[in-house]
């Protein structure tokens, strides 16, 4: 890393380390805007204008108005909000729900919750080489779907959607059927159109932000229930006395992160193209992310040594990388399953991520490592 030559974090699609220039603002915050911006004498007053311009900042790099914005506590939170609205506001007239077969958790556990009190929910599988077939996403929405879902970018192979086409088609089949963009690992990292979406979430340890806020945008005059009640904060769309201190904190990340997206995008994308040039010297490993996929998720299999196993290896020379997931938790890769990879390819497989604070000798002490730990792991 640039500020430490012994670390050799690669894990930051887990989460990245919150910027100086973000903690500073959250720290200055904490200080000056401690009332509570729903109050009404001056010092809230004061907190509710740090709000406002964080949440124009956010919005801005979304490219959506400031009133469709919304702060909430994760991408998390963010995604189950949109989907439980969605179809609590159409369940009268529909009970479909389409959605891609690679989701992050955070999506895919609330809609099998809802298949579980009755809705039909289908399934679309990526293909072996991790992309997904959108036309077939489209094909699944018929008058009876209520909400179709599909990531921006996949968490595990970085794998990249064609959402302005996935939203279209949605619409052109289907006006009334909400669509939900889980855009945790895209933004700030590739564009994502909002025309025909009707709901994007957002995180904000991703884009060196702490831990703890998130955002929700909802199109102008879209049709949704809120599904947890309370204050009127946040417009009654996530109510609870808003994080103030880390709002602003996500104001400056969005802010900083749209300023060096280019930058940073071509920096990552060498860093990318060295470990892949690595890794093909290696005939042990194979690719398992798309050709096109984002430059700051690369996934493959060594299919030698335990993922688990090669974990600990690299951490003991401070390489930092992971098997898949964060929210996993050590369980089999739910993306490499849906592709349908074999038991082999899912139990030896690595994830790497970047971000724009990692440098060549992080890609050199990786694959130093990697071809040590299959020289000395394989004979034990």
């Amino acid at each position: 890393m640039r500020f430490d030559a012994d670390l050799h974090y690669l894990d930051n699609a887990a989460t990245t380390m919150v910027d100086p220039a973000v903690a500073d603002a959250i720290h200055t915050a904490m200080l000056h805007h401690w009332a509570n911006p729903s109050s009404l004498y001056d010092p809230a007053v004061l907190a509710h204008g740090a709000l406002s311009t964080a949440r124009a900042k956010v919005a801005k790099t979304l490219g959506c108005q400031p009133k469709e914005l919304y702060f909430t506590a994760t991408g998390t939170e963010s995604n189950n909000l949109a989907i439980l609205g969605a179809v609590a506001s159409r369940r009268a007239w529909g009970n479909k729900i389409v959605v891609t077969g690679f989701e992050h958790p955070s999506v895919q556990l609330p809609i099998r919750a809802l298949k579980e009190q009755g809705f039909t929910v289908v399934e679309i599988m990526p293909r072996a080489d991790g992309t997904l077939d959108v036309d077939e996403l489209i094909d699944a929405v018929d008058k009876s779907t209520v909400l179709a879902c599909c990531m921006a970018v996949n968490n595990e192979t970085g794998a990249r959607q064609d959402i302005a086409r996935f939203a279209a088609g949605v619409k052109e089949r289907n006006s009334r059927c909400a669509v939900h963009v889980d855009a945790v690992q895209a933004w700030l990292r590739v564009r994502v159109p909002l025309k025909n979406v009707d709901s994007l979430a957002v995180s904000g340890h991703k884009v060196h932000a702490p831990k703890g806020i998130g955002a929700l945008y909802l199109r102008s005059g879209y049709h949704w229930t809120a599904p947890i009640l309370g204050g009127g904060q946040e417009s009654g769309v996530r109510p609870g006395t808003e994080n103030l201190p880390y709002a602003v904190g996500l104001g400056v990340a969005a802010e900083q992160g749209a300023r060096t997206m280019a930058a940073r995008t071509a920096a990552i994308k060498a860093l990318n193209e060295r470990l892949r040039a690595g890794l093909a010297e290696i005939p042990e490993v194979t690719i398992n992310s798309p050709a096109d996929a984002v430059p700051e998720v690369l996934n493959f299999s060594q299919h030698c040594v335990k993922s688990q196993t090669m974990l600990n290896y690299l951490s003991d020379r401070h390489v930092y990388v992971s098997s898949g997931s964060a929210c996993e938790k050590g369980e089999p890769s739910h993306t490499l399953t849906a592709m349908g990879c074999d038991d082999n390819t899912i139990d030896t497989a690595l994830r790497i991520s970047f971000c724009a604070d990692n440098t060549p000798e992080d890609v050199d002490a990786l694959l130093e490592g990697l071809k040590s730990g299959l020289r000395e792991l394989q004979h034990i």
